[in-house]
């Protein structure tokens, strides 16, 4: 969930959205999904979320695979998600901290996007960002432009003052 809330290409997302009921060769099966997500141009995607070592289960392969043939039939995407790369989801969660509008003075936010430069180093922006303040009292305008990617980094590394950022229009 938190990696959809992350992903600019879901504008909507509902939990256990719908209850599905079908004969499956002869037999009556239910599902519950785990998410329905929408995307900007309205395209829809239900998601099931289960760990990557009980997907060989049979019985849980099974009961992931009519769901995903249903919605196919009806035009929607559907996918199995087993988490992310660990580095990942922490910076992810790290990030969310600043998603709310508010926790950070916009017009800190609005000066810290006019001030970086494309492929500086995440410490020398909040150096420069600061003045004579510390150095991390720049950081949070800087998370909330990742959170709302107008910023960009590699996620994949520990985010740190050598994250390199990318602008974004």
């Amino acid at each position: 969930m938190l990696l959809a809330d992350f992903d600019p290409q879901v504008v909507g997302m509902w939990a256990q959205p719908c209850r599905l009921v079908a004969s499956i060769d002869g037999t009556q099966r239910q599902h519950v999904p785990d998410f329905l997500l929408a995307s900007p141009a309205g395209q829809v995607s239900v998601v099931n979320v289960k760990p990557a070592d009980r997907l060989t289960d049979p019985k849980i392969a099974d009961a992931l695979a009519w769901p995903g043939e249903l919605f196919a039939g009806h035009g929607w995407r559907y996918e199995v998600w087993s988490g992310g790369d660990a580095v990942t989801v922490e910076n992810v969660r790290f990030l969310a901290g600043y998603r709310r509008p508010g926790i950070v003075e916009e017009d800190l936010i609005a000066r810290a996007w006019q001030e970086v430069c494309d492929g500086e180093p995440l410490g020398e922006v909040e150096r420069r960002l600061a003045g004579d303040a510390p150095g991390w009292t720049a950081r949070p305008a800087l998370l909330a432009l990742l959170w709302r990617h107008r910023l960009t980094t590699d996620l994949a590394k520990p985010l740190s003052s050598d994250a390199i950022l990318r602008r974004q229009p």
